[in-house]
């Protein structure tokens, strides 16, 4: 059940303008169109790629993102200039002088520069998702660094609470690096967190149960209303940022009914910890730090969306995403080995519930969207039990079928699409309503949330074999399902009210906004 922008305390996304956000190069690398499957092929040759606008905006994947392979001279948006179109000329001509000035009609007027924000951002895979050339103040390492350093000399009743979400993807590519399991990375971690002046340490796999069970609902919900609305099925995943930040700014009102309003497991962490947590610890929102720590830098952007700020306490939900690269890069900084830590034990956000080891979920590395809707669609639709799900991969690995069939009749028919070269696909069998699918499991990165771009590379090790090594880590957590983890039932009923309120709707719920293309990019000729 989405929720209603007007009931919610999270006051309702006000209207906005957003300016195109591509970058604009120092050097003259080769140049390519934003044709994402094109630039894709490029990375596996280690060139330099970058992004031109032609009305076709880019994603905010790490399919083209990897910092070893994106030059540094990335730092700067490449339309920041507000072009002024004239009767009888279809095309601006723009010149730019080595300083950076821009001037249009022959060099005859500078063009002033216009300021593009995080929440602007086109998710273009260059300064956001490239981040190691571009520092996002209010979502780096250095920002945390100045709240720690900050409570260290703030009087006692000025200290912030600070209260630090690791994702599991990111945990088990730091176990890859230190050469550990899965169980003492975390508890290494809360120990390094915490001698930094964190006060709490959590994991945001336990926020993902509320996140698959509410997308296994709303998926029920549609099913059960295909027949009465078009644009009930499919169902589009909408745990990835990149993939809605393309989704919204790209295609609009074309996709976004058909993507699921459930929250993802960072921003659920974020209703949790500012609204749950904070009740137990007897302090307002506005006093707890909340920072996350994610394999992708496109979470930085989910993070800064107005739909997920409070007015009421003028704080956001997460207040500073650091990847997992800026955590390796904080042990380095701080001159510690993870591996020669002592471990210290794992915080719960409930605080009832003990914790003595990490879990999961079932399904791969992205969440298991995909598997839990579909088990539970199986068995509450059909009354079919399945035990395992079988995959059947199409055109690549990244795009996969499941299906569920009874006496030869197809009843349920599911897909799993990684990298933007699957998503165009999926957008354009959708927007000329020839999509199959019941639901699709979309994650920008190819081969999914392991191998976000803010992972950590190793250059000992090819990429392939890295990435596998981080799979056996991640799958040899202790799975659970959503609906039996201790302390998820409890929530239900105590802090969100039941499962079907108003309130749980509202802080496991969110909505999404197309935004209006700007078309002065359109008409600028390089």
């Amino acid at each position: 059940m989405a929720r209603d922008p007007g009931t919610c305390p999270r006051g309702p996304t006000p209207g906005r303008a957003v300016p195109t956000g591509f970058l604009r190069p120092r050097a003259s690398p080769r140049v390519w169109g934003p044709g994402l499957a094109a630039r894709a092929a490029q990375r596996d040759k280690q060139e330099p790629v970058i992004a031109v606008p032609s009305g076709r905006p880019g994603s905010g994947s790490a399919e083209s993102a990897r910092p070893s392979i994106l030059p540094s001279f990335f730092t700067d948006c490449i339309k920041p200039m507000k072009v002024e179109k004239k009767l009888g000329r279809g095309v601006a001509k723009i010149h730019i002088e080595d300083d950076g000035t821009y001037f249009q009609d022959g060099g005859t007027r500078k063009l002033e520069r216009a300021k593009i924000s995080l929440d602007d951002c086109l998710a273009c895979s260059g300064c956001v998702t490239s981040a190691e050339t571009v520092l996002i103040t209010q979502q780096s390492h250095e920002e945390l660094r100045k709240i720690l350093d900050a409570n260290k000399t703030a009087a006692p009743g000025q200290q912030k609470l600070v209260v630090i979400s690791v994702s599991p993807q990111s945990s088990a590519s730091l176990a890859a690096r230190f050469q550990l399991n899965p169980t003492d990375t975390a508890k290494k971690l809360t120990a390094f967190f915490k001698k930094l002046g964190a006060h709490y340490v959590f994991d945001t796999a336990f926020s993902r149960n509320f996140s698959l069970l509410e997308s296994q609902r709303e998926f029920v919900r549609r099913f059960r209303e295909q027949a009465s609305s078009k644009q009930a099925l499919p169902m589009l995943a909408s745990a990835c940022p990149g993939w809605i930040c393309y989704a919204e700014k790209t295609h609009g009102s074309a996709i976004i009914p058909y993507i699921s309003t459930a929250k993802s497991p960072q921003q659920v962490m974020g209703s949790l910890v500012k609204d749950f947590f904070a009740q137990q610890q007897h302090v307002t929102p506005d006093k707890i730090h909340h920072v996350t720590v994610m394999p992708c830098y496109d979470k930085k952007l989910e993070a800064s969306r107005p739909d997920f700020f409070s007015q009421e306490h003028q704080t956001r939900d997460v207040d500073c995403v650091i990847t997992t690269g800026e955590v390796f890069k904080l042990l380095e900084e701080e001159g510690v080995s993870l591996s020669e830590l002592e471990p210290a034990p794992l915080d719960s956000v409930f605080s009832s519930v003990s914790v003595q080891e990490p879990t999961s979920h079932r399904g791969g590395g992205s969440g298991g969207y995909l598997e839990h809707v579909f088990r539970h669609a199986a068995q509450e639709l059909f009354g079919i039990h399945v035990d395992e799900v079988t995959y059947k991969p199409l055109r690549n690995k990244d795009f996969q079928e499941v299906t569920l069939e009874s006496e030869g009749r197809v009843l349920l028919h599911f897909a799993a699409a990684y990298g933007f070269r699957n998503i165009q696909n999926l957008v354009q069998k959708l927007k000329r309503g020839r999509c199959p699918y019941h639901y699709v499991e979309v994650m920008a990165c190819p081969s999914g949330c392991l191998n976000g771009g803010g992972q950590l590379k190793a250059p000992e090790m090819p990429g392939k074999e890295l990435l596998q090594h981080v799979e056996r880590l991640y799958s040899m957590v202790r799975t659970e399902a959503p609906e039996d983890v201790p302390g998820v039932q409890e929530l239900y009923e105590h802090w969100l009210h039941g499962k079907d309120s108003e309130r749980a709707s509202c802080l496991l719920h969110t909505s999404y906004h197309a935004v209006e293309k700007a078309s002065s990019g359109l008409s600028i000729r390089w």
